[in-house]
C-alpha cells in the first residue's frame, strides 16, 4: 500500500524537487506576468493614440520599414496572417494604413501607411519614454534586459527547432 506524503512529511529531496514546480519559480510565468503588466501600461499610454498594443507593433514596423507585404510584416511581428489580417483591417478602417493586392501576384497583399498613419508617428515618439519611466529601470538596465530577452528568444527558437535539446540530461 502506498501513501501520499503530507506536505510536512516529504523527504528533503522531494521537497527540493517540489520547489521547482512552484508557480513563482517558473520563468515562463514571470515572463507572462511581466507581459500582462506591460499590456496594462501600454493600454493606458496608447489610448490617446487610438491604438491597441498589437496595432502599435504593426505601426512600429511600418514606420521603420515602410511598405511591406503582409507575409513579411508577419515575419517581423512573429504573427501569422490569420492574426495579422484583423489587425490590419482595423488599422485600415481607422485610416492609418492601406492594403492593396499586388498587381504582379494577386495572392500578395501590400500594406503601406496613409498620411494619417505617417503623421501619428510624431505623437508616438513619447511612448517609449513613458513606458521606460513605468519600468523604473534606467536606459542601461532596459537595454540589458532587452538583450537578454533577445538571447532567450533565440535559444528557445533553436530548442523548438531541435527537440533533442529538450531531452532530460542526467
Amino acid at each position: 500500500m502506498t501513501t501520499t506524503p503530507t506536505p510536512g512529511t516529504q523527504a528533503p529531496e522531494d521537497a527540493a524537487a517540489d520547489e521547482y514546480l512552484r508557480l513563482d519559480r517558473q520563468i515562463c510565468f514571470s515572463l507572462h506576468a511581466a507581459s500582462r503588466a506591460f499590456n496594462g501600461v501600454y493600454r493606458v499610454v496608447l489610448k490617446e493614440l487610438g491604438l491597441t498594443y498589437p496595432q502599435y507593433l504593426v505601426m512600429l514596423v511600418l514606420w521603420e520599414r515602410g511598405e511591406l507585404g503582409v507575409k513579411k510584416l508577419g515575419e517581423h511581428l512573429r504573427l501569422d496572417s490569420g492574426t495579422l489580417s484583423p489587425l490590419l483591417k482595423r488599422l485600415e478602417a481607422a485610416g492609418l494604413v492601406r492594403r492593396e493586392r499586388s498587381t504582379a501576384d494577386e495572392r500578395s497583399v501590400r500594406v503601406r501607411l496613409t498620411e494619417d498613419g505617417s503623421a501619428l508617428r510624431e505623437r508616438a515618439l513619447l511612448v517609449p519614454r513613458r513606458i521606460g519611466a513605468a519600468t523604473g529601470f534606467d536606459l542601461a538596465e532596459i537595454n540589458d534586459l532587452r538583450d537578454r530577452l533577445d538571447r532567450l528568444t533565440q535559444a528557445l527558437d533553436s530548442a523548438a527547432l531541435n527537440p533533442a535539446t529538450l531531452e532530460e540530461t542526467p
